[in-house]
Parts: structure tokens; C-alpha cells; sequence
């Protein structure tokens, strides 16, 4: 498209193009296994469906004052699929997988490629890597549950979205933000789990109240929200904390009934994402312990990445189907002193049920909003203020209940990583879909040489908790 018709990144899409580094590129990545899916197959699907948004075709370029989205006039699909012949084994695909995640994206083209494996051991694979401008993993995820029915015989109905040219998007973006975001009322009503993809900062009204007390009291939450993170201590030393390689390793670990997990939390009365990410303290303690860390002073942190949508003001909520960035993180203490499996658990149900009123998520998507509209020697100290407080990201993917079907082949398991900013390198991801529960980890090198051994303690806990 020519420069009259190119449109700009919203600055959360392009902050994750000025927040890359070498070591630790911004992309998602997403592993399907479909059963029968073959090249042929395939290359309908993408061609009907998947390039029916817009953007896809689109690459991302630099040029003042920001970065724009502009169509890619080679644009083939061949240049983005790759069918790769042979058997694999698991342990040969989580090999190949690891491979491909250090493999570099080319920057003058769309920046998302697939592979498909359809001889593989156990049904086809297929992997997709894309840059996190283009999308977070929840639009990921509704993008495949639209193209992805629940019935083989059954096709795709809303699917596509046009790109939209309208430079003054953001500035109404950050206004209409700020004016909910000093309108809003004290109060308590909570919002959903962490990962559930609701809203979690959000906060009740006290109606009576005027105009001077509520942007009084929201001013004093403000500051006192900003005091609390800023002092909030920095994580303890250990080999989690270590310089990147630039070399990472991904594994994933056997899907696990979803029912195992909610008979845990019916049991204790906490929710599941409590259970799941106490499973994550537990293999994070283990990890300190091996690195013979003082447990009574250890302090870490997971950055736990909130979907913000319902919590943005109607005239700037993305319709369903849009790509971009919508979420916030939320910075959650894991409790690896604790010694015992259920004083980790109702430690993190207490810290999440705080940070439900916390707000997070919201301060923290418009501060990563403001990376790619800073100087440059700015934009470190901004991604340290927030990613320096954290060891690991841990993201909680809710897939559907049922089965889906992709091009009519049916998908057996379904499994992504997301990015880790700054120095963190190690992601955790928590992937649920059809009834079945699967943990995956992406680890540098340098931080971690073994990542199956750090699935298998996360699924260890679950032994501590009766069946």
C-alpha cells in the first residue's frame, strides 16, 4: 500500500518492535496438534480464512513519527508456510520446536510464519511464530476459536477484519483511558481470576459522592498504587537471574484432567488458577533450593500477563475479532519460602485476591504503551521499572471446552508461548482446551539447561493434594 494508505500502529502494538532485543525477540508462539492435516488442506485454510484479516498481509515499517502497517507487495504464502517431511518423536518435535524459536524472523515481510509437520508421530503439528505486534495471545486465541468450529462439517462464519487508517486512534485511546480512569468510583466489587480474561482492576461506584472527591481519592490511589509497586522488593538472586544466551529450549509437558485440578480447588476452596499457579511456586522453590538460597528471605515474583479489555471505555473496546495488544500484567509474589504445598496454595489465593482491586494491569498497558513514543534511551529504564521485578512470566490460556476442528481435521492439543521481556528467561505457559490441562515451559539457556525436569516438579504438586 502506498504511504497515503498505510496506517499507523496503535503504540501498545509497536512498543513490543521497541522493546525487542537480540537475546530476547518479542514473538508468540503457537503449537497445534491436528490429526490428518495435510499441506493441501492447509494452504485452503489460510488462503479463505486466515489472510481474510487484513494484517496478516501486512509488515510493520519504521518511519517518523512512529511505525506503520504496510502491505507486503511480494506477499506469497510460500514465503509463510514450510512442510517439513519426516516422523518425530516427541522428544525429536520438542527438539525441532526449540530449533525453530531461535530461528530469526525476516523483518521485510509479514513477521509470522507456520510449519507443518503432517507425518508426526501422534497426528500432524503444526507451529506458528509471530511477532507479539501483530497480536496478543487472547486475540490469537479468538482468532483460531473463530476459525476453528466445533463440528467438521461445520465452516467458519465471522472471520476477517480490515486494517483501519486513523492516526488520531491513540490520542482518543489515552484521553478516553484517563477520563474512566479519574471518573471511576472507589469501591469494591471484585472481578474475575487472573487469566480468565475478564476484568480485574475494575472497582465499584458510591453514587452521591462529587466530582472533587472521587478525583481526590482516585489521585491518592494513583500514587499509593505507583508507591507500592516501586517499593515492592527486587527478587532474589539466583540462576533464574542470570544474563541471556539468546538460546532457548521449550518443552511441554502430557495433557492433565482439568478435573483433577478443579477437585483440588473444591477440596481447599480456592479457585484453579490458585492450584495452577501454586504448582508454579513449587517448582520455582525446588529450583531455589537446589541453588542453596536462603528460603527464609527469598522473595520472586511472576509477571502474569491480565486482559484488559473489558475494562477499556466503550469507544476504544476492540470489536471482537481485531488483532492488537490489549492486556496489562499483573506482578504476583510466589510464596517459595513456604515449606508445605497447602500454606503455598492459600498464600497465592490471598495474593491474588489482592491484586483483583489492584490496578495493575491498566498503569502497566499504558506504560508499555508509552515505550515506542519515548526516546530510545529511555525506553530500558521503563522496561525495568516493570520487568526487573519478576524471574518468570506465567500465562494462563483458556482454550474452549469442547473440541475444534481446523480446515476439518481435529486438534488434539493446543499449546503457546509468549515472550519474556527484558532479562526474564523463563516462561511458563498453562494452556487449557477440551477438558485437558497442559503445562509448557520456554527457558533460556543460561537459565535453565533442563526445562522437562521444571514441568515434571510443577506436576510433582499435584501428588500433595488428594485425588
Amino acid at each position: 500500500m502506498s504511504q497515503k494508505e498505510s496506517h499507523l500502529l496503535l503504540p501498545v502494538d509497536s512498543a513490543w518492535l521497541a522493546l525487542e532485543r537480540p537475546e530476547n525477540p518479542m514473538t508468540i508462539t503457537v503449537m497445534l496438534r491436528v490429526e490428518g492435516l495435510t499441506e493441501a488442506r492447509f494452504l485452503e485454510f489460510l488462503r479463505v480464512y486466515w489472510l481474510a484479516w487484513e494484517r496478516f498481509r501486512a509488515m510493520p515499517v519504521r518511519r517518523a513519527p512512529g511505525w506503520w502497517w504496510e502491505e507486503d507487495p511480494a506477499f506469497s504464502l510460500q514465503h509463510h508456510l514450510e512442510v517439513v517431511p519426516g516422523t518425530f518423536s516427541r522428544k525429536a518435535l520438542q527438539d525441532w520446536a526449540s530449533a525453530r524459536l531461535n530461528q530469526s524472523l525476516p523483518y521485510y515481510r509479514p513477521i509470522w510464519k507456520f510449519w507443518l509437520l503432517p507425518d508426526a508421530e501422534g497426528g500432524a503439528a503444526l507451529l506458528l511464530r509471530m511477532h507479539h505486534c501483530y497480536a496478543d495471545g487472547l486475540s490469537l486465541l479468538g482468532i483460531f476459536e473463530r476459525l476453528c468450529p466445533p463440528s467438521p462439517q461445520q465452516a467458519p462464519v465471522l472471520y476477517g477484519a480490515r486494517e483501519e487508517a486513523d492516526i488520531g486512534r491513540w490520542g482518543r485511546a489515552a484521553s478516553a483511558w484517563l477520563r474512566e480512569l479519574t471518573a471511576s468510583e472507589p469501591g469494591g466489587a471484585e472481578a474475575a481470576e487472573i487469566g480468565e480474561g475478564e476484568d480485574i482492576c475494575r472497582n465499584g461506584g458510591s453514587p452521591g459522592r462529587n466530582a472533587l472527591e472521587r478525583a481526590s481519592w482516585k489521585s491518592l490511589k494513583l500514587v499509593n498504587e505507583l508507591s507500592q509497586f516501586l517499593v515492592e522488593p527486587e527478587d532474589t538472586d539466583s540462576s533464574l537471574k542470570r544474563s541471556l544466551l539468546g538460546r532457548r529450549q521449550c518443552r511441554w509437558s502430557e495433557p492433565v484432567a482439568l478435573d483433577r485440578f478443579r477437585g483440588i480447588a473444591t477440596f481447599t476452596g480456592v479457585t484453579i488458577n490458585d492450584v495452577l499457579l501454586s504448582c508454579v511456586a513449587s517448582a520455582v522453590r525446588k529450583r531455589l533450593v537446589a541453588d542453596n538460597t536462603d528460603m527464609d528471605e527469598a522473595i520472586l515474583h511472576a509477571a502474569v500477563p491480565v486482559d484488559i479489555r473489558s475494562r477499556l471505555p466503550a469507544e476504544i473496546k476492540p470489536e471482537p475479532g481485531t488483532l492488537g495488544n490489549y492486556f496489562g500484567t499483573v506482578f504476583v509474589p510466589l510464596p517459595v519460602d513456604g515449606e508445605s504445598s497447602l500454606e503455598r496454595l492459600f498464600r497465592i489465593k490471598h495474593e491474588t485476591r489482592k491484586l483483583k482491586k489492584s490496578w495493575q494491569p491498566g498503569l502497566s498497558w499504558a506504560l508499555a504503551g508509552s515505550a515506542s513514543l519515548i526516546p530510545e534511551a529511555w525506553r530500558q529504564p521503563v522496561a525495568d521499572l516493570f520487568y526487573r521485578k519478576a524471574s518468570a512470566v506465567v500465562s494462563n490460556v483458556p482454550g474452549t471446552r469442547d473440541q475444534r476442528y481446523l480446515a476439518g481435521c481435529r486438534i488434539l492439543e493446543q499449546m503457546f508461548w509468549v515472550p519474556q521481556a527484558g532479562d526474564i528467561g523463563l516462561g511458563v505457559s498453562i494452556v487449557s482446551y477440551a477438558g485437558q490441562v497442559q503445562f509448557g515451559v520456554v527457558a533460556d539457556e543460561a537459565v535453565m539447561a533442563a526445562p522437562e525436569n521444571f514441568l515434571d516438579d510443577c506436576l510433582q504438586e499435584l501428588e500433595f493434594f488428594p485425588s
